[in-house]
Protein backbone atom coordinates (compact mmCIF):
# COMPACT_ATOMS: atom_id res chain seq x y z
CA UNK A 1 0.00 0.00 0.00
CA UNK A 2 1.27 3.46 -0.86
CA UNK A 3 -0.18 6.77 0.27
CA UNK A 4 -0.62 9.28 -2.53
CA UNK A 5 1.41 12.45 -1.99
CA UNK A 6 -0.09 15.82 -2.90
CA UNK A 7 0.83 16.84 -6.43
CA UNK A 8 -0.94 20.20 -6.53
CA UNK A 9 -2.99 22.37 -4.19
CA UNK A 10 -4.90 25.60 -4.80
CA UNK A 11 -7.96 27.53 -3.73
CA UNK A 12 -10.96 28.02 -6.00
CA UNK A 13 -11.04 31.41 -7.74
CA UNK A 14 -14.01 33.74 -8.44
CA UNK A 15 -15.64 33.54 -11.86
CA UNK A 16 -18.73 34.98 -13.52
CA UNK A 17 -20.60 32.54 -15.77
CA UNK A 18 -23.93 32.19 -17.55
CA UNK A 19 -26.10 35.30 -17.28
CA UNK A 20 -24.19 36.57 -14.25
CA UNK A 21 -23.77 33.68 -11.82
CA UNK A 22 -21.05 34.27 -9.23
CA UNK A 23 -19.16 31.05 -8.58
CA UNK A 24 -15.77 29.68 -7.55
CA UNK A 25 -13.77 27.56 -10.01
CA UNK A 26 -11.40 24.94 -8.64
CA UNK A 27 -10.01 24.12 -12.09
CA UNK A 28 -10.87 24.55 -15.75
CA UNK A 29 -9.51 26.02 -18.98
CA UNK A 30 -5.96 25.40 -17.78
CA UNK A 31 -3.72 22.37 -18.27
CA UNK A 32 -6.20 19.48 -18.71
CA UNK A 33 -3.51 16.86 -18.12
CA UNK A 34 -3.37 17.76 -14.40
CA UNK A 35 -6.85 16.35 -13.73
CA UNK A 36 -7.42 14.15 -16.83
CA UNK A 37 -10.16 12.94 -17.51
CA UNK A 38 -11.79 15.84 -15.65
CA UNK A 39 -11.86 19.23 -17.35
CA UNK A 40 -13.60 21.66 -15.02
CA UNK A 41 -15.01 21.88 -11.51
CA UNK A 42 -17.23 24.74 -10.32
CA UNK A 43 -18.59 25.48 -6.84
CA UNK A 44 -21.72 27.63 -7.13
CA UNK A 45 -22.43 28.73 -3.56
CA UNK A 46 -24.25 31.93 -2.70
CA UNK A 47 -26.82 33.31 -0.30
CA UNK A 48 -27.67 36.40 -2.36
CA UNK A 49 -30.23 35.55 -5.10
CA UNK A 50 -29.14 38.45 -7.31
CA UNK A 51 -25.79 36.68 -7.70
CA UNK A 52 -27.26 33.51 -9.22
CA UNK A 53 -30.95 33.90 -10.12
CA UNK A 54 -30.37 34.68 -13.84
CA UNK A 55 -28.74 31.28 -14.13
CA UNK A 56 -27.35 29.60 -17.20
CA UNK A 57 -29.76 30.21 -20.11
CA UNK A 58 -29.77 28.05 -23.25
CA UNK A 59 -26.25 27.10 -24.35
CA UNK A 60 -24.60 24.23 -26.26
CA UNK A 61 -22.32 21.39 -25.20
CA UNK A 62 -20.45 18.81 -27.24
CA UNK A 63 -17.78 16.22 -26.46
CA UNK A 64 -18.18 16.07 -22.66
CA UNK A 65 -20.26 14.72 -19.80
CA UNK A 66 -21.40 16.79 -16.81
CA UNK A 67 -22.29 15.79 -13.25
CA UNK A 68 -24.26 18.36 -11.24
CA UNK A 69 -24.64 17.83 -7.48
CA UNK A 70 -26.97 20.12 -5.50
CA UNK A 71 -26.56 20.66 -1.75
CA UNK A 72 -29.00 23.55 -1.14
CA UNK A 73 -31.69 25.21 -3.21
CA UNK A 74 -32.87 23.84 -6.56
CA UNK A 75 -31.76 23.80 -10.21
CA UNK A 76 -34.40 23.68 -12.96
CA UNK A 77 -33.19 21.96 -16.12
CA UNK A 78 -34.39 21.77 -19.70
CA UNK A 79 -32.69 20.49 -22.85
CA UNK A 80 -33.05 19.85 -26.57
CA UNK A 81 -34.01 16.22 -25.86
CA UNK A 82 -37.18 17.66 -24.29
CA UNK A 83 -36.07 16.59 -20.83
CA UNK A 84 -37.15 18.83 -17.99
CA UNK A 85 -36.68 18.47 -14.27
CA UNK A 86 -35.79 20.08 -10.97
CA UNK A 87 -32.83 19.05 -8.85
CA UNK A 88 -33.30 19.52 -5.11
CA UNK A 89 -30.93 19.26 -2.16
CA UNK A 90 -28.91 16.05 -2.41
CA UNK A 91 -29.96 15.31 -5.99
CA UNK A 92 -27.60 14.63 -8.89
CA UNK A 93 -27.91 15.14 -12.65
CA UNK A 94 -25.75 13.33 -15.16
CA UNK A 95 -25.72 14.54 -18.77
CA UNK A 96 -23.79 13.16 -21.72
CA UNK A 97 -23.55 15.95 -24.29
CA UNK A 98 -21.96 13.67 -26.89
CA UNK A 99 -22.63 14.87 -30.44
CA UNK A 100 -24.39 17.96 -29.18
CA UNK A 101 -27.08 19.20 -26.84
CA UNK A 102 -28.65 22.55 -25.99
CA UNK A 103 -29.73 23.04 -22.41
CA UNK A 104 -30.36 25.54 -19.64
CA UNK A 105 -29.86 25.40 -15.87
CA UNK A 106 -31.71 27.87 -13.67
CA UNK A 107 -30.81 27.89 -9.95
CA UNK A 108 -33.18 28.97 -7.20
CA UNK A 109 -32.37 29.36 -3.53
CA UNK A 110 -33.93 27.63 -0.56
CA UNK A 111 -36.30 29.35 1.91
CA UNK A 112 -33.35 31.42 3.18
CA UNK A 113 -32.13 32.31 -0.33
CA UNK A 114 -29.16 29.94 -0.16
CA UNK A 115 -27.94 28.14 -3.26
CA UNK A 116 -25.11 25.60 -3.26
CA UNK A 117 -24.02 23.00 -5.76
CA UNK A 118 -21.14 21.64 -7.80
CA UNK A 119 -20.66 20.91 -11.48
CA UNK A 120 -17.95 18.60 -12.80
CA UNK A 121 -17.07 18.20 -16.49
CA UNK A 122 -15.64 14.86 -17.61
CA UNK A 123 -14.03 14.52 -21.03
CA UNK A 124 -15.19 11.99 -23.62
CA UNK A 125 -12.63 9.97 -25.60
CA UNK A 126 -12.48 10.55 -29.36
CA UNK A 127 -14.43 7.34 -29.98
CA UNK A 128 -17.41 8.73 -28.01
CA UNK A 129 -17.28 12.45 -28.85
CA UNK A 130 -20.19 12.07 -31.25
CA UNK A 131 -22.22 9.56 -29.25
CA UNK A 132 -25.95 10.20 -28.80
CA UNK A 133 -26.77 12.64 -25.97
CA UNK A 134 -28.20 11.19 -22.75
CA UNK A 135 -29.57 12.54 -19.51
CA UNK A 136 -30.43 11.19 -16.07
CA UNK A 137 -31.67 12.65 -12.78
CA UNK A 138 -30.88 10.80 -9.53
CA UNK A 139 -32.75 11.73 -6.35
CA UNK A 140 -31.08 12.05 -2.96
CA UNK A 141 -33.05 9.05 -1.70
CA UNK A 142 -31.38 6.82 -4.29
CA UNK A 143 -27.83 7.74 -3.25
CA UNK A 144 -26.43 5.28 -0.68
CA UNK A 145 -24.90 6.63 2.53
CA UNK A 146 -22.42 4.50 4.47
CA UNK A 147 -21.37 5.41 8.04
CA UNK A 148 -18.24 3.89 9.57
CA UNK A 149 -17.86 3.00 13.25
CA UNK A 150 -15.99 6.25 13.96
CA UNK A 151 -18.77 8.39 12.45
CA UNK A 152 -17.16 8.97 9.05
CA UNK A 153 -19.96 9.24 6.47
CA UNK A 154 -19.78 8.70 2.72
CA UNK A 155 -22.48 9.53 0.13
CA UNK A 156 -21.60 7.38 -2.86
CA UNK A 157 -22.77 9.22 -5.96
CA UNK A 158 -20.81 7.34 -8.58
CA UNK A 159 -18.50 4.32 -8.65
CA UNK A 160 -17.78 1.78 -5.93
CA UNK A 161 -16.78 2.74 -2.39
CA UNK A 162 -16.83 0.74 0.84
CA UNK A 163 -18.56 -2.12 -0.96
CA UNK A 164 -21.44 0.02 -2.24
CA UNK A 165 -22.03 1.33 -5.78
CA UNK A 166 -23.45 4.75 -6.56
CA UNK A 167 -26.51 5.09 -8.81
CA UNK A 168 -24.89 7.30 -11.48
CA UNK A 169 -23.56 4.94 -14.14
CA UNK A 170 -22.49 4.76 -17.77
CA UNK A 171 -19.95 7.60 -17.70
CA UNK A 172 -17.00 7.06 -20.02
CA UNK A 173 -14.40 8.13 -17.44
CA UNK A 174 -15.74 5.47 -15.03
CA UNK A 175 -15.43 7.93 -12.15
CA UNK A 176 -15.73 7.47 -8.44
CA UNK A 177 -17.48 10.49 -6.88
CA UNK A 178 -18.00 10.41 -3.10
CA UNK A 179 -19.09 13.08 -0.61
CA UNK A 180 -17.15 12.33 2.60
CA UNK A 181 -17.51 13.76 6.12
CA UNK A 182 -14.87 12.93 8.74
CA UNK A 183 -15.62 13.79 12.42
CA UNK A 184 -13.44 16.21 14.42
CA UNK A 185 -9.96 14.97 15.22
CA UNK A 186 -10.24 11.73 13.29
CA UNK A 187 -7.55 10.45 10.93
CA UNK A 188 -8.86 8.43 8.03
CA UNK A 189 -7.37 6.53 5.09
CA UNK A 190 -9.32 5.79 1.90
CA UNK A 191 -8.43 3.47 -0.95
CA UNK A 192 -8.15 4.93 -4.46
CA UNK A 193 -7.52 2.93 -7.63
CA UNK A 194 -3.79 3.28 -8.36
CA UNK A 195 -4.41 3.67 -12.10
CA UNK A 196 -6.80 6.60 -11.82
CA UNK A 197 -6.36 10.34 -11.48
CA UNK A 198 -7.71 11.59 -8.16
CA UNK A 199 -8.52 14.89 -6.47
CA UNK A 200 -10.30 16.12 -3.36
CA UNK A 201 -12.32 19.31 -3.07
CA UNK A 202 -12.75 20.52 0.51
CA UNK A 203 -15.87 22.60 1.11
CA UNK A 204 -16.53 22.54 4.85
CA UNK A 205 -14.64 22.22 8.12
CA UNK A 206 -10.91 21.96 8.52
CA UNK A 207 -8.18 19.39 8.18
CA UNK A 208 -5.11 18.34 6.28
CA UNK A 209 -4.14 15.73 3.73
CA UNK A 210 -0.75 14.20 4.17
CA UNK A 211 1.63 11.90 2.39
CA UNK A 212 3.80 9.38 4.18
CA UNK A 213 5.96 12.00 5.88
CA UNK A 214 4.61 15.52 5.93
CA UNK A 215 1.33 17.30 6.65
CA UNK A 216 -0.34 19.32 3.95
CA UNK A 217 -1.94 22.70 4.27
CA UNK A 218 -2.96 25.31 1.75
CA UNK A 219 -0.45 28.12 1.27
CA UNK A 220 -2.36 31.41 1.53
CA UNK A 221 -1.59 35.07 2.08
CA UNK A 222 -2.44 36.63 5.43
CA UNK A 223 -1.94 40.15 6.70
CA UNK A 224 0.00 40.28 9.98
CA UNK A 225 0.84 43.68 11.49
CA UNK A 226 0.33 45.33 8.12
CA UNK A 227 2.51 42.90 6.15
CA UNK A 228 1.39 40.18 3.71
CA UNK A 229 2.95 36.84 4.64
CA UNK A 230 2.34 33.27 3.50
CA UNK A 231 1.35 30.67 6.06
CA UNK A 232 -0.08 27.17 6.06
CA UNK A 233 -3.83 27.57 6.40
CA UNK A 234 -5.50 24.32 7.48
CA UNK A 235 -9.08 25.62 7.06
CA UNK A 236 -9.37 23.94 3.68
CA UNK A 237 -12.65 25.55 2.58
CA UNK A 238 -12.87 25.71 -1.25
CA UNK A 239 -9.52 23.95 -1.53
CA UNK A 240 -8.51 21.69 -4.41
CA UNK A 241 -6.04 18.90 -3.68
CA UNK A 242 -4.73 16.89 -6.65
CA UNK A 243 -2.99 13.67 -5.70
CA UNK A 244 -0.01 11.94 -7.26
CA UNK A 245 0.22 8.17 -7.77
CA UNK A 246 -0.56 5.61 -5.09
CA UNK A 247 -3.50 3.56 -3.87
CA UNK A 248 -4.52 5.39 -0.66
CA UNK A 249 -5.14 8.93 0.54
CA UNK A 250 -5.07 10.01 4.19
CA UNK A 251 -6.83 12.94 5.81
CA UNK A 252 -6.57 14.33 9.35
CA UNK A 253 -9.76 16.16 10.36
CA UNK A 254 -9.47 19.36 12.34
CA UNK A 255 -11.47 20.61 15.33
CA UNK A 256 -14.62 21.12 13.22
CA UNK A 257 -14.33 17.92 11.23
CA UNK A 258 -13.93 18.06 7.45
CA UNK A 259 -16.21 17.51 4.46
CA UNK A 260 -14.88 17.01 0.96
CA UNK A 261 -15.58 15.42 -2.40
CA UNK A 262 -13.21 12.60 -3.36
CA UNK A 263 -13.21 12.13 -7.13
CA UNK A 264 -11.18 9.78 -9.31
CA UNK A 265 -11.36 8.67 -12.94
CA UNK A 266 -9.59 6.83 -15.73
CA UNK A 267 -7.26 9.18 -17.69
CA UNK A 268 -8.05 9.50 -21.41
CA UNK A 269 -4.62 10.81 -22.48
CA UNK A 270 -5.79 12.39 -25.75
CA UNK A 271 -5.32 15.87 -27.23
CA UNK A 272 -7.83 18.45 -25.99
CA UNK A 273 -9.17 21.26 -28.20
CA UNK A 274 -11.42 23.50 -26.14
CA UNK A 275 -13.80 26.32 -27.02
CA UNK A 276 -16.10 27.22 -24.13
CA UNK A 277 -18.65 24.42 -23.68
CA UNK A 278 -17.35 22.46 -26.68
CA UNK A 279 -14.43 20.07 -26.15
CA UNK A 280 -13.01 18.10 -29.07
CA UNK A 281 -9.61 16.65 -30.06
CA UNK A 282 -8.45 19.18 -32.66
CA UNK A 283 -9.09 22.61 -34.09
CA UNK A 284 -10.82 21.29 -37.21
CA UNK A 285 -13.46 19.59 -35.05
CA UNK A 286 -14.01 22.82 -33.11
CA UNK A 287 -14.47 24.78 -36.33
CA UNK A 288 -16.94 22.18 -37.54
CA UNK A 289 -18.93 22.44 -34.30
CA UNK A 290 -19.09 26.25 -34.44
CA UNK A 291 -20.10 26.11 -38.11
CA UNK A 292 -22.90 23.69 -37.26
CA UNK A 293 -24.08 25.96 -34.46
CA UNK A 294 -24.28 28.82 -36.96
CA UNK A 295 -26.09 26.89 -39.71
CA UNK A 296 -28.52 25.03 -37.44
CA UNK A 297 -27.13 21.49 -37.81
CA UNK A 298 -25.47 21.21 -34.38
CA UNK A 299 -28.22 19.00 -32.90
CA UNK A 300 -28.16 15.61 -34.61
CA UNK A 301 -31.37 13.67 -35.34
CA UNK A 302 -32.08 10.72 -33.05
CA UNK A 303 -31.46 7.32 -34.61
Amino acid sequence: MSIRPVRHQSTATPHLEGAGVHLKRAFGFDDPSLTDPFLLFDDFRNSQPENYIKGFPWHPHRGIETITYVLAGTVEHGDSLRNTGTLGAGDVQWMTAGSGIMHQEMPKGDFAGKMHGFQLWANLPSSLKMTAPRYQDVTAADIPVEIDDDGTAARIICGEFWGKRGPVDGIAAEPSYVDISVPPGKKKTFKVDAYRSAFAYIFAGSGSFRDASKPFGVLVEKEVEGEEIQIRDMSGDRTLVVFDTGDEITVQAGDEGIRFLLVSGKPIKEPVAWHGPIVMNNRAELIQAVTELQNGTFIKPAH
